[in-house]
């Protein structure tokens, strides 16, 4: 059957997270900020809450509709095919967003999409009084952005950046996906030495070790459409034999993995372990500023403290952000990719990027300089 979807993503991450649905064979339809709409069937599904790197959630999009007033979400919303997935016992809460729209109470619109969807599943199943007593949940979320109403059903659950191996994290984690997605514009390899020297948690590294070795992210995890019964468990487990069956197990990929702090390191050790990626990745006390280039291929790629936002005050950002240009600079040729908030970092650091990607770590507006142009 042919399934609608929607995945999210952190703004600036749209293009990494259609090439990965792409990659998928599903059908891209639309492309918003943090969001893509895409056709596929059920094992795609499946597929997507499995191997999607840079996604946040995947929904079924239930339908799109114009809705200037209450009446027209109501009426919207209970001509939608609500049958197909909920059963008359199952949950089913609602929640949403209203942006730049003329419904822009959000308790009023989850009222009214609820009193939709209960009118619908009423006629069908002949039902005045829904039990909701079943243990599967369809979470219902609309969107709505420009009086245009998007209805979906939440099929991913937990938020799809969390793998399941960050149990311990350092005082200011980065975002998994986020983290991925720094790992893959800095393409991660074999024949390249991969380093973080501020890795705190391990995340950047962990990531570049999963990107290297194949391994997909949603492999030891849950996901809440597993209990959907349009969904059926043989699904899962085949794609998820199919993921595991494409991990290579013989990549020669190796990652360094430093910090200041011995605490976070034995945290960061903990989480590799539980990634399936410890063997990949050496994990050991430096000083981001004293690093040394070594004999081979390098790829540096790091999330110092922010100025004024993360773990550092400013003259204490800028101070690290000068000492690191001098550091890094004697690097050359190795590649250097470093995400920071500070707007004025090429500067503090020494040196104009190479290229700039505006990226965002939760709803911090971060800014990813990437230096890997040969210096004449």
């Amino acid at each position: 059957m042919t399934v609608k979807m929607v995945a999210t993503c952190l703004f600036g991450l749209e293009s990494l997270l259609g090439a990965e649905i792409d990659k998928l064979g599903c059908k891209r339809t639309e492309t918003m900020d943090g969001r893509i709409y895409f056709e596929g069937n059920e094992h795609q599904l499946a597929a997507a809450n499995i191997r999607l790197r840079f996604a946040e959630r995947v929904y079924i999009n239930m339908g799109e509709f114009e809705a200037y007033s209450f009446n027209d979400l109501f009426e919207g919303t209970r001509a939608l095919e609500w049958e197909n997935y909920i059963g008359m016992c199952d949950m089913f809460p609602v929640k949403g967003h209203a942006i730049r729209s003329k419904l822009f109470s959000v308790p009023d619109c989850q009222s009214i999409v609820k009193k939709a969807v209960v009118s619908r599943l009423s006629e069908k199943y002949g039902l005045k009084i829904f039990p909701e007593d079943s243990k599967v949940k369809y979470q219902i979320e609309f969107f709505i952005f420009k009086d245009k109403a998007t209805l979906m059903i939440d099929t991913s659950g937990v938020p799809l950046h969390k793998r399941g191996y960050r149990i311990a994290s350092g005082e200011a984690p980065l975002r998994e996906t986020l983290a991925a997605a720094v790992a893959s514009i800095a393409r991660p390899s074999e024949n390249t030495l991969f380093w973080d020297p501020f890795c705190g948690s391990g995340t950047i590294a962990i990531e570049a070790a999963m990107i290297a070795t194949n391994q997909a992210p949603g492999l030891d995890r849950d996901f809440a459409a597993q209990s959907f019964a349009a969904f059926p468990e043989s699904i899962w487990k085949e794609e998820r034999s199919k993921a595991l069956s494409e991990i290579n197990m013989d990549s020669q990929f190796q990652a360094y993995a430093s910090d200041i702090d011995a605490d976070v390191l034995e945290k960061a050790r903990e989480n590799a372990e539980r990634a399936g990626v410890a063997d990949y990745i050496r994990f050991f006390e430096a000083d981001a500023r004293s690093i040394k280039k070594l004999d081979c291929r390098g790829t540096v790629a790091c999330n110092p403290p922010y100025a004024g936002e993360r773990l550092m005050e400013q003259k204490d950002a800028e101070r690290l952000y000068r000492d690191m240009g001098k550091a890094f600079g004697d690097l050359a040729p190795w590649q250097i990719y470093i995400l920071t908030s500070s707007e004025n970092f090429e500067r503090i650091y020494g040196a104009r990027a190479d290229k700039i990607r505006k990226l965002y770590n939760g709803m911090i507006p971060c800014r990813l300089y990437q230096y890997f142009k040969p210096k004449r």
